[in-house]
């Protein structure tokens, strides 16, 4: 609960083109074993290029005030899109207050309730929630001449020149931003010393391996542990297609669990064994699958049958489409097929989670994900309440939950002349463990997730060939749930368990 509001911090707000005003207030958390005094500051920072301000990054810092002679975990946590504010991760998991959800992730009824959170990270590591150029309420800065036209334009709104925001709408100006808002928090707040962690949602989690690299190498900022959540790692994997086998081998194993959670499958051992049907699937996708596909028409047409029906029993889908797909089941498909004798679809982002199709009868799915464009309602309400009466923020700015502007302007460009292809992190994390043979990583996924599958993450850890001396650092657990695993009650206190475990761990 709020105890005091202190005057506003304006040193880096005031060249924004609309009102505003950044807030610092002071908290209490309450858990069952203790009492959490905190400072909660909201505020822009300002990005600078050439010495010029040029752009300010909206974010939230949660502070405790501790006696502690030495100083705590600092953690700086943002999501992903490209275009996605930090809000899923703060009002959904991190922060001291969240979303209330049921106990199994579905969408509660309007209005949205925000709850005090017991599984706030805040227990163990001061938070940092950033919401990168064009999400939240983080713009660009006009340019400092501006002529009577331009500022004419502008008087009629209450949003600054969005066309200026696409300069940091690709990987290496992003991190660059990011990185360089780190280094002014530490310097502006006194925290170099601070043990520090960066933890990241979807892309978010392609950020963080990036950074793992790049703030050490690029910024001097060493890290203590990095966080992936639901990570999109190598974008080559998000491609299926006829020519790349291992994307539909990585996907099958969550298809498996989503077909058994809906009692779809022919189970892999006993009823109700999930663990044990995600394993099938797993050693089905290495040994069967895979080589069916890179055999492709060289293969005995007697066991590509044989490889159809066992497609067919782990995932649920009938046989007939599993032929007509030639075992390559792309999500959408498996979406719509699952359930459709029921005119239920399944989400992508969460299978476990169903709704109504409303197109039954037309040949394709032409409704929207229930669990990407159902959750827009909740976060919004949930982070613009907090924010603006919670923490005390004044702005006429929209809060952009999910700016698809940004995503579809991303530049996934690359360093170099003759670099072609798709993006991948996987490298920079694999550099970054080797320069600080101390950070810990964790890795964390939902089983029912098909968009960032787990076993998409397992397949590239296997291939990272880590010295056994760091291989230890890295962690891989997941949980069931979807892409926000953590709105399932119980994987979010078994996650919060894990990670109190993986801090202790890192700093000890």
């Amino acid at each position: 609960m709020c105890a005091m509001r202190s005057p506003p911090d304006m040193s880096d707000t005031s060249n924004l083109p609309v009102n505003h005003q950044s807030s610092q207030t002071e908290h209490t958390l309450s858990l069952p074993s203790q009492q959490i005094s905190y400072t909660a500051l909201a505020q822009w920072q300002t990005l600078f290029e050439r010495e010029k301000p040029i752009a300010q990054m909206f974010h939230v810092a949660y502070l405790v005030k501790t006696d502690a002679a030495s100083p705590r975990p600092l953690t700086f946590v943002f999501n992903g899109g490209p275009g996605a504010a930090s809000a899923y991760l703060h009002m959904g998991a991190l922060g001291p207050k969240r979303l209330s959800f049921s106990d199994r992730g579905s969408l509660p009824k309007p209005p949205v309730r925000v709850v005090e959170n017991t599984e706030s990270w805040l227990s163990f590591t001061d938070l940092v929630f950033i919401d990168p150029i064009g999400t939240g309420f983080s713009r660009v800065l006009p340019p400092e001449k501006e002529t009577p036209e331009q500022k004419n334009e502008k008087s009629n709104s209450n949003e600054p020149d969005s066309s200026k925001e696409t300069q940091f709408w690709g990987v290496e100006r992003d991190l660059k931003a990011i990185g360089e808002f780190i280094v002014r928090f530490l310097s502006r707040h006194h925290r170099w010393l601070s043990p520090i962690f960066i933890a990241g949602e979807s892309y978010g989690g392609f950020r963080v391996a990036k950074l793992a690299r790049q703030l050490q190498q690029e910024f001097g900022v060493g890290l203590s542990g990095a966080i992936l959540i639901s990570p999109a790692l190598e974008f080559s994997l998000l491609e299926a297609n006829d020519y790349n086998l291992t994307t539909w081998a990585t996907v099958l194993p969550s298809l498996a669990a989503a077909a058994a959670h809906h009692d779809r499958a022919q189970w892999a051992g006993q009823r109700g064994d999930l663990p044990a049907h995600i394993a099938a699937a797993e050693q089905f996708a290495r040994q069967s699958l895979i080589p069916m596909l890179a055999m492709g028409e060289a293969f005995p047409e007697d066991e590509r049958q044989a490889i159809y029906q066992q497609l067919a029993g782990l995932t649920g889908i009938p046989l007939s489409v599993v032929e007509r797909l030639g075992g390559r089941i792309r999500i959408e498909v498996f979406a719509r097929e699952l359930l459709r004798d029921r005119q239920r679809i399944v989400g992508l982002y969460d299978a476990s989670i169903t709704a109504i199709d409303p197109f039954p009868d037309r040949m394709t799915y032409e409704g929207t994900d229930p669990t990407l464009d159902g959750l827009d309602r909740l976060f919004t309400g949930a982070i613009n309440s907090h924010l603006r009466q919670t923490l005390g923020v004044e702005t006429d700015l929209t809060y952009r939950l999910l700016n698809l502007e940004t995503l579809k302007a991303w530049q996934f460009d690359f360093k170099g002349d003759w670099k072609q292809g798709f993006q991948g992190s996987v490298d920079d994390l694999r550099v970054g463990m080797t320069l600080n043979p101390y950070m810990q990583v964790s890795i964390s996924h939902g089983i029912f997730d098909l968009v960032t599958p787990y076993f998409a993450s397992n397949h590239l850890v296997s291939q990272m060939k880590l010295n056994p001396e760091i291989c230890q650092n890295l962690t891989l657990k997941h949980y069931p749930g979807g892409h926000m695993f953590y709105t399932w009650a119980e994987s979010r206190q078994q996650w919060f368990a894990q990670m109190q475990a993986f801090y202790q761990n890192a700093i000890a």
